[in-house]
């Protein structure tokens, strides 16, 4: 997949009401901020099935997770992506899903593994 299909998709699942360029700094503020949540060996694995341009966030996380809560999560990629929180919440949403297109069932498992019940409403149900 290319960035910019990539990218469209994320765009639609806010409603098709963000531009590309707000798009893009959703995902990247969730892949960076998903990058520090889970382990750096997940990360990279999850990177590979990504465009290039969508990587660095996760090729760059540090082998260790840190420990967060979902509302902390919002928080960062609202920081990073300069959006309120709603926005946020509903761009993170965007992204992941369309990651879990990409990475089909297993990856989105091995994902999953590694965050505590409280992130189901960010990915969806988790067990």
């Amino acid at each position: 997949m290319e960035i910019d299909d990539f990218i469209d998709l994320v765009a639609a699942r806010t409603g098709g009401n963000r531009s590309g360029q707000r798009a893009k700094a959703l995902a990247d503020a969730t892949f960076a901020t998903l990058g520090e949540r889970i382990s750096g060996g997940e990360a990279r694995a999850l990177a590979s099935s990504l465009p290039k341009e969508a990587q660095s966030g996760l090729v760059n996380a540090d082998e260790a997770s840190e420990s967060f809560g979902v509302d902390e999560f919002y928080r960062r990629v609202a920081e990073r992506a300069e959006v309120d929180e709603g926005m946020a919440q509903e761009g993170a949403a965007a992204v992941l899903q369309t990651l879990r297109e990409l990475v089909g069932d297993r990856g989105w498992e091995n994902l999953v593994s590694q965050l505590p019940l409280e992130y189901d409403g960010l990915v969806g149900p988790m067990k």
